[in-house]
């Protein structure tokens, strides 16, 4: 009887271990199952998303659909870059209130009949081929990545680029970057396919702006995302015609501002707008650029006056940098045919330093054409954050400026470009003081609805009107979209700009937000890897056996120790 307890006992002792763990499990999955939950255990949290995400992904109304391009055989980094779009995906599905699926495709698997017509509708969403090297067989292959994706739901598509950087960064620095921007992209792509309302933004007109042809680019821009309208001024009655527009955009206007209309702007960004001011302080007619050159003359819209008072001056001068674009100069006939050469011009600035900033980070280089220094000034309650920087090259020539195209053939005296990093675009943010507090009002103005200080606002300045104008096809005449430079054969980031641009103002604390995650990179020490090498292989590989070995020798000691004491 003593010994059928005996073994009732150790009977149940051994199934109770095990049953504990499993029931345990069963436990934890059915709490996982009704009350799901993640955590986050990664230092960055890698795997948190910002609550702007979440709120997209928990208004799917429909399952989405990921065409993952990025695909083959890859080197190391482009593997992880690879890992972490699928990981991310995973992670918008574990929050996601419908399934969002993916998969893998390589358009240059796809038959011959639909492989161009595929190839080529990728470049409409800005998925461009690159060139990768690889390793096989012992030696260098070159072939061709698109590393992007495709995102679809029952009845709309769109498509979006995952591997960007800043000019100058390293590879490392680039696939790091794009890791880090990973949730940007793509929630981005999943926002424009579930959008259903679209934000307004306007383009005021009537004081020399950008026209419809200059102005193309930034409609091109942002009419995916937007409603874009161009406004008269002159229209304007009072503020309330305004305010149904988040961002106002003022691009390179040529005439002076009526004071009622310098206080319906300001009153506009009073009452919570946000505007974007792109001024030429220096009037320059490229048309007389030739032969002796022209003359480039400072001039006041009457806007500046309103900058100042909102803590930034845009000073008369224009800034010139080695880092320079190239524009095209008439260099003679050859037969009937006129020959046109695309030169160095220190006026066009290829700005690539880029501040840490949702608008900002990761940009490739943004184009300053006839560019203005900036300075801040004092102005209580704003803060003012620099966005994008000139090189170690720099120097400002004040107005009155010589423009002329015979000066590209000069050889630039170094000594004279001795500043750095000039800021060429600022972020104002904060609660505003208007411009017309302790002054008076323009007449036919409602004093009972003015105010002296705003709600929180936004504020965008730079130093020239051609930021975001539009440059031409050189063939047809045709407008191009922002950043194409048909004369160096380069893509500029001013497109990408805008977008970033617009989408902070709008809401800082929203997708765009999720951009300033940051990813630590971890490189090995190869020198102390080196040293420590044959260390590390006893420690991984000896290690272990010695650790199971005793862990086995005392397994068998208890179990000596328990059956000997049982015999007694």
């Amino acid at each position: 009887m003593d010994q059928k307890k005996m073994n009732k006992k150790s009977v149940l002792r051994t199934f109770l271990g095990p049953g504990l763990i499993l029931g345990a499990i069963l436990f934890l999955f059915l709490i996982s199952r009704f009350f799901p939950f993640r955590i986050d255990l990664t230092e960055e949290k890698r795997y948190s998303l910002h609550p702007a995400t979440i709120e997209v992904l928990k208004s799917l109304e429909e399952p989405l659909e990921v065409e993952i391009l990025l695909t083959g055989k890859l080197p190391g980094g482009m593997r992880r870059l690879q890992r972490s779009i699928e990981e991310t995906l995973r992670t918008f599905n574990a929050y996601s209130s419908e399934n969002i699926s993916f998969y893998y495709e390589d358009p240059l698997s796809l038959p011959e009949d639909i492989r161009e017509d595929y190839v080529v509708s990728l470049t409409e969403y800005g998925i461009n081929p690159t060139n990768l090297f690889v390793t096989e067989d012992g030696g260098q292959k070159s072939r061709l990545i698109f590393p992007g994706v495709m995102v679809r739901s029952e009845e709309f598509e769109t498509g979006t680029l995952l591997l960007r950087g800043e000019k100058g960064m390293s590879p490392d620095q680039i696939l790091n970057q794009s890791i880090e921007n990973l949730e940007f992209e793509l929630i981005n792509a999943i926002r424009k396919l579930i959008t259903k309302q679209k934000i307004s933004v306007g383009m005021i007109l009537g004081h020399g702006e950008l026209g419809e042809e200059d102005g193309f680019g930034i409609v091109e821009a942002l009419v995916d995302d937007y409603e874009v309208y161009k406004i008269p001024m002159e229209q304007a009655k009072k503020v309330e015609d305004l305010d149904p527009f988040a961002v106002l955009i003022v691009a390179g206007p040529r005439d002076t501002y009526s004071e009622k209309e310098i206080y319906l702007l300001d009153q506009y960004l009073m009452n919570g707008g946000n505007l974007v001011f792109l001024l030429d302080a220096v009037a320059v007619n490229l048309d007389e650029a030739g032969g002796e050159g022209t003359i480039g003359f400072p001039f006041d819209t009457g806007l500046d006056q309103l900058l100042f008072k909102y803590g930034i001056r845009i000073n008369k001068d224009l800034i010139q940098d080695l880092n320079f674009g190239y524009h095209p100069v008439m260099a003679g006939d050859f037969g009937d045919q006129a020959q046109i050469v695309p030169l160095p011009w220190p006026f066009y600035l290829a700005a690539g330093r880029m501040a840490p900033h949702p608008i900002t980070k990761g940009l490739d280089q943004v184009m300053f054409r006839f560019a203005s220094s900036l300075d801040t000034v004092k102005a209580d309650g704003v803060k003012k954050t620099p966005l994008i920087f000139g090189s170690d090259l720099n120097r400002k020539l004040s107005a009155p400026v010589r423009v002329a195209f015979s000066d590209m053939s000069e050889a630039p005296d170094m000594a004279q470009y001795g500043l750095k990093n000039l800021p060429l675009l600022y972020l104002l943010e904060g609660n505003f003081t208007s411009f017309f507090n302790n002054r008076f009002l323009p007449e036919n103005i409602d004093p009972s609805k003015f105010q002296a200080s705003g709600n929180e606002g936004r504020v965008v300045v730079a130093g020239t009107g051609n930021l975001f104008k539009s440059l031409f096809n050189m063939q047809n005449g045709e407008p191009l979209p922002l950043g194409e430079d048909p004369y160096a054969n380069l893509t500029y980031a001013n497109r990408l700009l805008l977008q970033n641009m617009v989408k902070y103002l709008i809401e800082p604390e929203g997708i765009i937000a999720t951009r300033t995650k940051q990813f630590q990179i971890r490189p090995l020490n190869k020198a102390k890897v080196k040293a420590e090498k044959v260390k590390w292989q006893v420690v991984n590989v000896v290690f272990p056996v010695l650790i199971l070995g005793v862990l086995g020798m005392i397994w068998i000691l208890l179990r000596k120790k328990r059956f000997s004491a049982r015999s007694k």
